[in-house]
């Protein structure tokens, strides 16, 4: 769905007109595609699709089709997806989480956002068209330009939430053109048996240390929510892999990095339908949702490809189902009529999830301890070993990724790790290969981003460092985003904000100069769940802040073809604790729970404000606190004695002048008074 003109109108302050920028000249880089060349320059990252586009457009013509789109999304609108459901990476050689990609008879373009346009010149061969953005409204332009009046623009039904199907509708309507649903996915046909076949791992349950509540506390509650309902549903539908699994306390292998399995949910007032291969339960599993058969609390188990069929049926009833928009493909939103919906962006189970209870928050903060751990001893391993020329990227990601294996109750990294060196940095989600994979220097900026999934909490965490000597705009560039990180994190703000009225506050420093990032600034994250868990976080579709959410606050600065900086923790929505009472809804703030120390080496001091100096040495006074007797615990001598040097107090005599951090203050509360007004209009 497009967003308010005002929303959009933010959008494009924050991250800038990137795709209005006027074309470059031939590259002379040798890691990207240069199309303009006869023959045209392709690197070794490319993938040849010209094969693949030949078959699909063989297919399309079989079926009457003149453009087809593909997402890079599943059934489920997950952001990560398996390798059986990477259509959009088969088709076109693009890995990229975010993309979407149209073929018609003659022409093949795709689309994706600021994150990956770098990388998709490295990926795409010169069939693919790059369209740097990923409005629905420039690909509905582009269709009509490339499809003639009475063409049919077809996609699958099964992969597109109900907002994109209706966006797709409104930018085709009236032009003369055909969007018609096929359900037969045309890339599935054309990839054949060489598509990756379906999971086979088994489904458990998670032990009750690890859960904040009981399924069965959780069914209930939901149900509550819908007697309490104006409408009084009688269903609510659940399509997002990650709600079964929180709701039933269940986990999976489905899905990379995400501990989730392929599923639906239909829960209604008397009965509970899960939808799922049940071979694959395990015992455990089983009988935890079987418990109390027959009865109200009584999973019926269904199988996975019944979904539809069984919420056809069950809609012909006297009934209203309630469902979220965001995670609900139009394939099973259309067999329900109109009158029996009841339509929210997410279901009270994703809204539910996103609010961690006191348990919930304990399990979090303990899983991050042990990461920190796992952290440390990787920048210790890094210190020692690059100056001796003896660490890729590739092989510092897979060590990085051993360290956690070795904490207690770690299931994996919770994604792909992004280790990035020098120019490669510059690409916000580039992750190495064990084929192309360039050696850290100490002469250069190192990005980490990495992250783990335990038993009790999934982390996320990113650390830039330079282990020589940094040039000026380096050191300037990171302090600035250290600052950004900072000022959101110690804000205080009133209840029920939303994430992206605060979200300014984390990019002020770098606008003050002139400078930028072209991603959102933070995300919710799980319990054992997914890295990127909605709707928690700082941008327009999210939901307000409330006490209990986690969230990433994440700026950064990409320098394209020199270097990357990104600094990203992990903070818990907290009460403030201020110095007036604020009433009933007390003021919030963030409470950090990624513990590991910022690079010294790359911190201009002078730059800071006192009070920012003052949150870097508290910080540093909770790492030592939380961290220190778990490396003692395990062992780590010599990583305790680094953690000690790392977290040392800054001074505070050479901070930053207060007439220069009153400056920005008011800078930043007019640019936020504006804000306001804007969302109360």
């Amino acid at each position: 769905m497009r967003p308010p003109h005002w929303i959009a109108a933010w959008v494009l302050l924050l991250h800038g007109c990137a795709a209005d920028q006027p074309p470059q000249a031939p590259s002379t880089r040798t890691d990207i595609r240069d199309c303009s060349t006869d023959p045209p320059y392709l690197p070794p990252t490319v993938t040849n699709t010209t094969a693949r586009l030949a078959a699909l457009r063989d297919t399309m013509r079989a079926h009457g089709i003149h453009a087809y789109i593909v997402p890079s999304t599943d059934a489920h609108m997950s952001e990560y997806i398996s390798r059986r459901d990477a259509r959009l990476a088969w088709m076109t050689g693009f890995t990229g989480s975010a993309g979407t990609g149209v073929v018609t008879l003659d022409r093949a373009a795709l689309w994706t956002d600021s994150r990956y346009w770098t990388q998709a010149e490295r990926q795409l061969d010169c069939n693919w068209e790059l369209q740097r953005t990923t409005w629905i409204e420039s690909i509905g332009l582009w269709i009509l330009e490339a499809v003639p009046v009475g063409g049919n623009i077809s996609l699958d039904p099964f992969l597109f939430s109900i907002d994109t199907w209706n966006s797709y509708r409104q930018a085709l309507h009236g032009s003369g053109r055909n969007l018609v649903p096929i359900e037969t996915n045309l890339v599935d046909e054309v990839w054949g048996d060489q598509r990756p076949p379906l999971p086979s791992s088994k489904i458990y349950s998670l032990l009750e240390e690890f859960t904040g509540s009981s399924w069965q506390e959780k069914v209930a509650g939901i149900r509550q929510q819908m007697e309490q309902h104006v409408r009084r549903p009688t269903a609510v539908l659940l399509s997002g892999l990650e709600e079964t699994a929180w709701l039933f306390n269940l986990r999976g292998d489905d899905i990379p990095y995400n501990p989730v399995f392929y599923s639906y949910t239909l829960l209604t007032n008397t009965n509970i339908s899960l939808f799922v291969d049940k071979e694959r339960l395990s015992a455990e599993a089983l009988g935890s949702l079987q418990a109390g058969c027959p009865g109200p609390l009584c999973v019926e188990l269904q199988e996975y490809g019944q979904a539809r069929t069984h919420l056809r049926n069950y809609a012909q009833g006297n009934v209203t189902i309630w469902l979220g928009t965001e995670y609900t493909t139009y394939g099973l939103y259309g067999v329900i009529p109109e009158e029996k919906l009841l339509e929210d962006s997410y279901s009270p189970v994703m809204t539910a999830k996103a609010v961690k209870n006191a348990k919930e928050q304990e399990l979090l903060r303990a899983a991050h301890v042990r990461d920190a751990v796992a952290v440390i001893q990787y920048l210790l391993w890094l210190e020692k070993m690059v100056p001796q020329g003896q660490v890729d990227e590739f092989s510092g990601a897979q060590h990085v990724d051993a360290l956690r294996r070795a904490q207690k109750y770690n299931h994996g990294p919770s994604f792909e790790s992004i280790s990035a060196s020098g120019l490669n940095a510059a690409l916000a989600h580039y992750s190495p290969s064990n084929g192309s994979s360039r050696k850290l220097s100490a002469d250069e900026m190192y990005l980490s981003d990495t992250g783990g999934q335990y038993l009790d909490g999934t982390t996320d965490i990113t650390r830039t460092v330079h282990w020589g000597v940094p040039t000026a705009l380096q050191k300037e560039a990171y302090t600035r985003v250290l600052m950004g990180n900072i000022d959101l994190s110690r804000l205080v703000f009133p209840p029920n904000t939303a994430g992206r009225t605060v979200e300014a506050f984390a990019r002020r420093a770098l606008w003050e100069v002139g400078l930028n990032y072209g991603h959102g600034t933070g995300h919710g994250i799980g319990n054992f769940l997914s890295v990127h868990e909605w709707p928690v976080g700082f941008q327009s579709n999210n939901v307000p802040l409330t006490p209990g959410m986690f969230t990433s606050i994440e700026p950064g600065y990409y320098r394209d073809g020199e270097f990357g900086i990104r600094i990203e923790d992990v903070a818990l929505v907290v009460e403030a604790q201020t110095k007036h009472p604020s009433g009933e809804k007390p003021f919030l703030t963030f409470e950090v729970v990624s513990l590991v120390p910022y690079d010294r080496n790359l911190i201009d001091l002078s730059l800071l404000s006192p009070e920012q100096i003052r949150y870097l040495n508290t910080y540093y006074e909770t790492i030592r606190a939380r961290v220190g007797p778990e490396l003692q615990r395990q062992g780590l001598e010599e990583e305790y004695g680094w953690l000690q040097r790392s977290t040392e107090p800054f001074p505070l005599g050479s901070a930053a002048t207060a007439a220069t951090a009153t400056v920005g203050t008011l800078a930043i509360a007019s640019l936020l008074s504006a804000l306001l007004t804007g969302l109360q209009a």
